[in-house]
């Protein structure tokens, strides 16, 4: 899918393609400039950081083709490689490839903090000025520049960026125009020497690493509808799994705001319990067993590491502070600061985090191609979680959304304890634990009538936000798929019915349209419309659900990826990018709804 914006390339859009291999991600846009990498981790300081340096030409690596005229970009198929072509006036043009390694190596994953691009003359005699301009200490400056034999080492932080390469230093280092007449590679990571020639180096890697991703995606099990854009999904969840722990992270950026001119600024680059069930979900349904393992050995980690009460967030290493600062270097997305480092939300009680952590790990008792099932051990280490949940029930907590200025007893908070009862109860049974089974339902049944009875609002005729309060909130829409209602039940369709007029902008479903911290929502959650055609098939509306799913699927960027929200007025871009609930939710919704492979040449 080529890139479809033809702006400049100092203007910050979401029009962007990530890379990355497990270890790192950056961000390219359709001009072939990095405007993203945190370096060395997938949550580490940006050396890339031109996303949110407002007006500030920093922060960045890019190839300027003088007299530029047009500019395409798209993944190579089935890749994380991206390929830019730059073309200028006269017809001269280049090709700009970008990808980070990894491969099996020495019968282990390699996946280097790296970035490589390769320079290619397509046509003619392209003019180019490559230009490195890397920041530390979130938006600084390099403190210093020292040109080596055949690279550049850049400093100034924690860690020293080192760029490799075969193209001539003075001229990367004097931002000099030269005539492009035959390939040249920049490899860009740790300060470590190269073990061979940046040219021959490169064109292993890439064939390498091309071929990694092409059978990675032979083995997914993916449905005979929508397969380019379940296939890109499930590749960019994968770019968002730090595969040293098994985390997977909400997103690769922190600060892209929610909506223009809102301070609704947030760091995503950290693990999310209660995007363990979506996750997990996607990942069970693609047949990508090793990084579901991966995940559920990191949820499970924190379950049995950590005494209650949980965090609803942690980082990618579980046992790291997130104390939340600002990074006065960087002026923010257009401008729009202020740009948070960590998140405040780990300090937060909400209380669905208990579920999200058990419903993760029930899978461990059910897959039987996981190496490690789990036990009686494992069980007896999530009842913990369990009781946290049955004592917190009906307590307030800021909510899905994380509301900083209020606490209610949400009915999605609730709705998760008891899912937390509930699958132990079910897990209990699984062991031939009748005792236990007995006990977790008896709780189970408790919670669950209190939330019918508190959370149903006589004003709507319909399931509420929470208890005893009338404000309609889309997590509602989830209560049939994690189990507290039928599909069928009435008081579940009733609530689809009214989400879908009361919280409906323009065909797009807000999380919720009561003011909050900031004054009242502008954007939508593009989540919510995944879960919104969900739950309209579930009651029996799959034409609808499926005009709703591809109408989402053509609001993606050109790389089909979606952010976090989107503007119902605009159809714009916003939040953090590339935002793993939706990615998950192509998934899971794209395998819902597809027709099945035995249809595909069925008669009519």
């Amino acid at each position: 899918m080529a890139g479809k914006y033809e702006t400049s390339a100092d203007v910050a859009n979401l029009d962007l393609a990530p890379i990355g291999n497990g270890r790192i991600a950056a961000l390219v846009n359709t001009r072939g400039r990095i405007v993203w990498w945190c370096f060395p981790r997938l949550d580490s300081d940006p050396v890339f950081s031109r996303l949110l340096a407002g007006d500030e030409e920093k922060g960045f690596c890019d190839v300027v083709l003088h007299g530029h005229a047009t500019s395409s970009a798209q993944y190579v198929r089935n890749t994380a490689i991206v390929e830019t072509v730059l073309e200028d006036a006269s017809g001269n043009a280049v090709r700009i490839t970008d990808f980070a390694p990894r491969f099996l190596r020495y019968e282990r994953a390699f996946h280097p903090a790296q970035i490589i691009r390769r320079i290619e003359p397509l046509r003619g005699l392209p003019r180019v000025t490559i230009r490195l301009r890397p920041t530390f200490n979130y938006g600084q400056p390099a403190e210093g520049m020292a040109v080596g034999s055949n690279h550049i080492r850049y400093s100034g932080g924690a860690d020293v960026l080192r760029v490799t390469t075969d193209a001539p230093l003075s001229y990367i280092a004097h931002e000099t125009p030269f005539a492009l007449t035959h390939p040249m590679t920049l490899i860009l990571g740790a300060d470590e020497p190269l073990e061979a020639s940046v040219d021959s180096v490169a064109r292993e890697f890439l064939e390498r690493t091309r071929s990694y991703w092409l059978a990675w995606v032979r083995g997914l099990g993916i449905p005979l509808e929508w397969q380019a854009a379940i296939i890109r999904a499930a590749i960019t969840l994968k770019l968002c799994h730090f595969e040293e722990t098994g985390a997977i992270i909400a997103a690769h950026t922190t600060s892209i705001p929610e909506a223009p001119g809102t301070q609704r600024n947030w760091d995503y680059r950290f693990c999310w319990l209660r995007d363990a069930y979506f996750v997990i979900s996607a990942l069970n349904r693609l047949g990508a067993t090793q990084t579901m393992e991966g995940y559920l050995n990191y949820i499970t980690t924190i379950a049995v590491d950590i005494e209650p009460p949980l965090q609803p967030v942690y980082g990618i290493i579980h046992n790291q502070p997130l104390d939340e600062r600002i990074a006065s270097d960087l002026a923010g997305f257009r401008g729009m600061g202020p740009v948070r480092i960590g998140n405040q939300a780990a300090e937060q009680a909400q209380h669905d985090a208990y579920g999200s952590v058990i419903l993760g790990a029930s899978h461990m008792f059910i897959d039987e191609r996981l190496p490690g099932m789990g036990d009686v051990a494992l069980f007896r280490r999530l009842e913990p979680l369990g009781h946290q949940a049955r004592r917190l029930y009906l307590e307030p907590d800021s909510g899905p959304w994380e509301y900083r200025g209020r606490k209610r007893i949400h009915t999605h908070s609730a709705t998760m304890c008891w899912v937390a009862c509930d699958r132990l109860a079910r897990l209990a049974g699984l062991l031939a634990l009748d005792d236990r089974a007995g006990y977790w339902r008896g709780q189970a049944d408790k919670i669950r009538s209190e939330i019918l009875e508190r959370a149903w609002s006589s004003k709507w005729g319909a399931l509420a936000g929470a208890l005893d309060h009338d404000d309609l909130d889309a997590s509602a829409l989830l209560v049939a798929e994690l189990g507290l209602l039928s599909a069928g039940d009435e008081r579940y369709r009733r609530t689809v019915d009214v989400i879908g007029k009361e919280l409906n902008r323009n065909g797009f479903i807000m999380r919720y349209t009561a003011d909050d911290d900031f004054g009242a929502p502008e954007t939508a959650f593009l989540v919510c419309r995944f879960w919104y055609a969900d739950a309209l098939a579930s009651v029996g509306e799959r034409a609808k659900a499926r005009d709703i799913f591809t109408d989402v699927l053509s609001r993606a960027n050109s790389f089909g990826i979606l952010s976090e929200d989107i503007h119902p007025a605009s159809g714009e871009l916003w939040g953090n990018i590339p935002q793993t609930y939706c990615m998950a939710g192509i998934i899971n919704t794209g395998m819902k709804l597809s027709r099945s492979w035995e249809d595909a040449w069925a008669a009519g």
